[in-house]
């Protein structure tokens, strides 16, 4: 069962602005890539889990859910790193 999720996780993994591989890429980042798969198949697991109790439909987040979440955080971090390459940054609302 586990080698089956992990397969499942690994095919998530790679597919195209989804949810999943948007987390696999941050964890993947922070850990090694075997401990960011299992990660992945533990989050799939309590996906399908959730799923089949609340008798629901998976509903994927997209791709930049995290950017779409974090966008402050986001902003400001690049800020920094321009102002560290030398830059000086003014924010303007669009």
């Amino acid at each position: 069962m586990s080698a089956t999720l992990t397969e499942v996780a690994q095919t998530a993994a790679r597919t195209k602005n989804t949810y999943l591989a948007a987390r696999y890429q941050r964890l993947a980042r922070r850990r090694s890539r075997k401990q960011a798969i299992i990660a992945l198949a533990h989050a799939i697991l309590k996906i399908m889990y959730h799923m089949l109790r609340e008798g629901t439909d998976y509903q994927d987040l997209g791709g930049t859910y995290y950017e779409q979440r974090d966008k402050r955080h986001i902003l400001l971090r690049r800020v920094k790193r321009l102002e560290r390459l030398g830059y000086r940054v003014t924010l303007q609302a669009a």
